[in-house]
């Protein structure tokens, strides 16, 4: 069974980026997909600033990349680029992590303006990190994503539509 490892670098595990990760982890699964989660934010912080490659988690995390058929990067948009949370991450893959994986980025931002995010900053550095099967990413409005009061989610259906269709083609993209 393939495996798909999210790497979501938002800050919180209850903003509206965990609706679009629970909304894609749900739909890979369906589709009989197993998922590994990276909440960057969760790793250990001095190893993240620090550079630390020998950090003993930072190493495990980066296995799951590498057991991985395919990853997605999820990040909100600040300052018209990625979290700088994702990017401390980034920072701590080996050269060609993503080498012979697919990749789907997506990313959740206040305003249109961003939505040129993905191929203009994120998509660039996923190439130099080897990946040659990017997948055409979504970006999301953070209007189309609703926290309910018991910490779900309601996502637009515009929203869903669009995830669906990438998401098929990103699944596509591994099971060959």
């Amino acid at each position: 069974m393939p495996t798909i490892t999210i790497v979501a670098g938002g800050n919180s595990i209850h903003s509206r980026l965990t609706g679009i990760l629970n909304y894609a982890e749900e739909f890979l699964k369906s589709n009989s997909i197993d998922v590994e989660i990276i909440q960057v934010h969760q790793l250990p912080s001095e190893a993240l600033i620090k550079a630390d490659f020998k950090n003993e988690k930072i190493q495990e995390v980066n296995q799951l990349i590498e057991k991985s058929d395919g990853v997605i990067f999820l990040t909100p948009v600040y300052k018209a680029a990625y979290s700088g949370i994702l990017k401390t991450y980034i920072d701590l893959l080996p050269q060609k992590a993503l080498k012979d994986k697919a990749v789907l980025p997506l990313a959740l931002g206040g305003t249109y303006g961003h939505l040129l995010v993905i191929d203009y900053v994120l998509k660039p550095v996923l190439i130099n990190l080897g990946t040659t099967n990017i997948n055409g990413g979504v970006y999301i409005q953070d209007t189309q994503v609703t926290k309910q009061d018991d910490n779900t989610f309601t996502l637009a259906d515009e929203t869903i539509s669009r995830l669906n269709e990438s998401l098929s083609q990103f699944v596509k993209s591994i099971v060959r």
